[in-house]
């Protein structure tokens, strides 16, 4: 039996500015089933060929994540646990060079908080249990200055999307641990920073 949760229609983007959105479109199920993974790879290539704006490239593929997670009830189950000391776990389940996105299953333990930090490229976030508050800010100046820009509870079956110019913090709030399953654009290091509200710096993360 399907995990239902994931039937959920709760999607969201953050934008450019900073500004969360709620995301609604027709329909999600895709009319070839079962929907592989390696459909969604595919799938996934022919949209970043095609399209260059970062929001428009997001948009085309959520509907595109909501479907693989009903169809490969699999991939609901392909975590690693976390680890103790560290709080949180990566399990990556795609990754080739030259291949412009990776995938990758995310769980953190509870009670854990992220610091500020961007992703300095497109991502796609879909939960896939437990609940954790993202708090968005926006960068306003060189001086590293951040402008609140409010924060989302997510739950399972929710999916977030956002752009390169997110700033957010995610904070574990159940008893719980939360896990994820993530795709990635191509990531600019040289652009990916932790920040610090209070001295407004911000360091290479």
């Amino acid at each position: 039996m399907k995990n239902t949760t994931i039937y959920q229609n709760n999607d969201y983007l953050v934008n450019s500015q900073g500004m969360l959105i709620d995301y609604k479109y027709d329909d999600f199920v895709s009319v070839i089933k079962p929907y592989r993974l390696y459909r969604f790879l595919t799938d996934l290539e022919d949209v970043i060929k095609t399209e260059v704006n970062q929001e428009e490239i997001i948009k085309l593929l959520i509907p595109k994540v909501r479907t693989l997670l009903i169809e490969s009830e699999w991939l609901q189950f392909a975590y690693t646990p976390a680890h103790n000391q560290l709080g949180w776990s990566v399990n990556t389940l795609y990754e080739e060079p030259d291949y412009p996105i990776t995938i990758q299953m995310v769980t953190w333990l509870p009670q854990q908080k992220s610091p500020i930090h961007n992703h300095a490229t497109w991502g796609i976030v879909a939960i896939i249990s437990g609940a954790e508050k993202n708090t968005f800010w926006h960068e306003s100046n060189e001086e590293s200055s951040l402008d609140y820009m409010g924060e989302k509870i997510l739950l399972a079956g929710d999916i977030l999307g956002f752009t390169d110019q997110m700033i957010h913090q995610v904070e574990v709030i159940e008893d719980e641990p939360v896990i994820s399953f993530n795709v990635y654009g191509i990531t600019n290091f040289s652009q990916r920073f932790e920040f610090d509200l209070i001295n407004k710096t911000k360091k290479l993360f």
